[in-house]
Formats: structure tokens, sequence, C-alpha cells
């Protein structure tokens, strides 16, 4: 779970709306911190996505609320794409694939260095979350591109 700097409640509103709110207001926020957008319009989640994507802000977790509506959790981005040294699309390939593969390109990097994973495979993030922790990689970063579509910046030590 997420904890939010700041919410916006902006039920009842209708696209673009809530997309416009939210980029107001992350807009004031620094680099790291969260809002927590609150929006009952069907078109919130494929616009949120897409805008993510093309800022480099992250929603970090869509969830329906008791109160009525679906809270988005999205984190303001650092301002600068994030750096790989490689890249390696696994969308579409199942689990243990993703791992297994990234295993395999990060043995021939050099420490210090990002592999970027791309995976779609819904156990994919708790997999490298698990797999990282027991051999020593770092998870830079985790990115939502899309609706269960994860990007994972992993860094060899």
């Amino acid at each position: 779970m997420h904890t939010a700097n700041i919410t916006l409640d902006m039920k009842g509103t209708t696209c673009p709306g809530p997309l416009l709110g939210a980029k107001r207001m992350v807009d004031d926020l620094d680099a790291g911190q969260i809002l927590l957008l609150i929006s009952d319009c069907p078109g919130t989640r494929d616009d949120l996505y897409a805008w993510a994507k093309q800022t480099g802000n992250a929603v970090l977790q869509a969830e329906k609320l008791a109160a009525g509506g679906t809270g988005y959790y999205i984190q303001k981005g650092q301002g600068t794409a994030r750096k790989a040294n490689v890249t390696l699309d696994m969308r579409g390939v199942v689990c243990p694939g993703p791992i297994v593969e990234a295993k395999k390109l990060l043995n021939g990097m050099q420490s210090g260095e990002v592999l970027k994973l791309i995976s779609n495979c819904p156990g994919t993030q708790a997999d490298i979350t698990g797999w990282a922790a027991a051999t020593g990689m770092e998870i830079a970063a985790t990115v939502v591109i899309a609706p269960g579509e994860f990007e994972f910046y992993i860094r060899k030590h």
C-alpha cells in the first residue's frame, strides 16, 4: 500500500478533467512524492497510463475504493528518463522466463550497469522482488507502463 502526500477527489468529473487535475497537482509535487487521484470516469485509467508513460511519472497502483471510484497512486518522476544499459522486452513470456533471461544478461554485465526488463507476466513483480533480494541485485525502479505491464530497472552490484 502506498501513502499519498496529497489527495485529489475528482469523482463526478468527466474526462479529461481528472487527468488535467492530476497533472496540475503532480507538477507542484517534489520528485518521488505521491498523489492519490480519485476518479469515477471510465476513461481516466487509460489517460493516466498514457500520460505517465510520456512524462516519466508512474502510476504505482490503482484500486477500487469502498466510497466509490478508483484511487490512482501517481508518483512524480525525477524529470529525466530512466537510463538503462540494456533493455530486455519479455512481454508475452510467462514466468519464470523473464527472470531466467534477465539473469543471463545480468551475468554478462558490469557492476553498476542497469538492465531494463519489460514484462506483462502477472507473477513477475513478486518474482523480481524476491529474486533481487536473494541475489543482491538492486531494483532501482519499477514503473507501470500500462495496466499489468511493468518496467523493472535492475542494477547489478
